[in-house]
């Protein structure tokens, strides 16, 4: 099966070299190990994972404000393939988006992805209740690189290599998912498909003309979530976020702002802890303890075009009910749609457990 995808997907990508064109497709293998984020996955460690990556990537010359701002950075599709070495956990792949990032005279280049994986053994009740890190079949993916990469070393062909972390989970649209998360090394080749081009260099205008007032912004974000027990039943989750953000250049704008989360499956998750403990066991709650939480948070927004990348930090002020650790985080992609009402989509999480998947609706005034 392996080397089957491996085929496909390089035939795919060398069909692009028969093209005219301003961009290159990588080829990577990579093998690691899974991060044990939680107790919950020690049993589904049992190898070092490994698998290739394929990817085809347009690169950029500063056409646009943005290219130049970031330093031409390359945008572009992948696919992936990783075998856990684990009979519970099968393989994953996954397809995705992403943008490579350029650092030390383009040497250096980092990159993010956004996705969609699928698991070639999600959690069965009866053929495979050991595999809690997956409740279903298609899930959320992203992965991280940073590497060392020279191109048109020989003719067209380069060289790269460096680390990858990534991440599958569903974001706990049903349970169980403990989500697996694994860091790897991968080398790999590129093959450039277009004849050089110049980088085009204007002016850019100073960081201070993109200052603003303080804004204000109210996102609306939600989603489908199930407790961390089986069968416990999906259920809607509405997040609330009131923040203030002041933009300080072309990049960058700090936040600083409150969560109001009404996560209706922990309703359901109290009345089944009620029941299923006795009063004085650790994990005890009462049937009538309040369900929701208030969080404060900081953040940053990074501005790359009408599409920006948004990072928060949270404290939970008000939490009644002891579930999870008392901070969180969110990671996230802003689009705006129009002038300062955007959309966008993020993960909240617990450290390396993911809670939900959320989709945003906000306006920044």
């Amino acid at each position: 099966m392996k080397k089957a995808l491996l085929f496909i997907c390089f035939s795919v990508a060398l069909s692009f070299s028969q093209e005219k064109s301003s961009g290159y497709f990588d080829v990577q293998l990579f093998r690691g190990n899974i991060i044990k984020h939680s107790e919950d996955v020690g049993h589904l460690i049992s190898g070092h994972p490994d698998g290739f990556l394929v990817s085809y990537n347009w690169k950029t010359f500063g056409k646009k404000e943005w290219e130049q701002v970031y330093n031409y950075p390359d945008y572009g599709i992948s696919f992936h393939y990783l075998d856990f070495k684990n009979q519970y956990l099968g393989y994953n792949v996954a397809l995705g988006l992403h943008y490579n990032f350029y650092f030390f005279n383009r040497n250096l280049m980092f990159r993010i992805s956004q996705g969609i994986g699928m698991t070639s053994s999600p959690y069965d009740k009866e053929t495979n209740n050991k595999n809690n890190a997956f409740g279903t079949k298609v899930m959320d993916n992203t992965y991280f690189m940073l590497q060392y990469k020279k191109e048109n070393l020989i003719n067209r062909i380069g060289f790269q290599a460096g680390f990858m972390l990534t991440h599958f989970s569903n974001g706990r649209f049903k349970a169980p998912n403990s989500g697996i998360n694994t860091i790897a090394l991968n080398v790999g080749l590129n093959y450039n498909l277009g004849e050089k081009q110049e980088y085009i260099k204007d002016s850019l205008p100073a960081s201070s003309t993109y200052k603003e007032r303080i804004k204000y912004n109210i996102a609306f974000r939600t989603g489908i979530s199930e407790g961390p027990v089986p069968n416990l039943g999906q259920r809607q989750f509405y997040h609330i976020g009131l923040y203030a953000d002041k933009r300080i250049g072309r990049k960058s704008a700090l936040q600083l702002g409150t969560d109001v989360f009404f996560s209706r499956y922990l309703k359901d998750y109290i009345d089944f802890v009620s029941v299923a403990f006795p009063p004085g066991h650790e994990s005890y709650a009462d049937a009538d303890t309040d369900y929701k939480r208030v969080g404060l948070f900081v953040g940053h927004e990074l501005f790359i075009n009408k599409l920006s990348i948004e990072t928060q930090l949270g404290y939970y002020v008000y939490k009644p009910f002891d579930y999870e650790i008392d901070i969180y985080q969110r990671i996230g992609a802003k689009y705006y749609l129009y002038k300062n009402f955007f959309t966008g989509v993020g993960l909240k999480t617990h450290g390396g457990r993911a809670e939900a998947i959320e989709a945003t609706l906000g306006v920044r005034l």
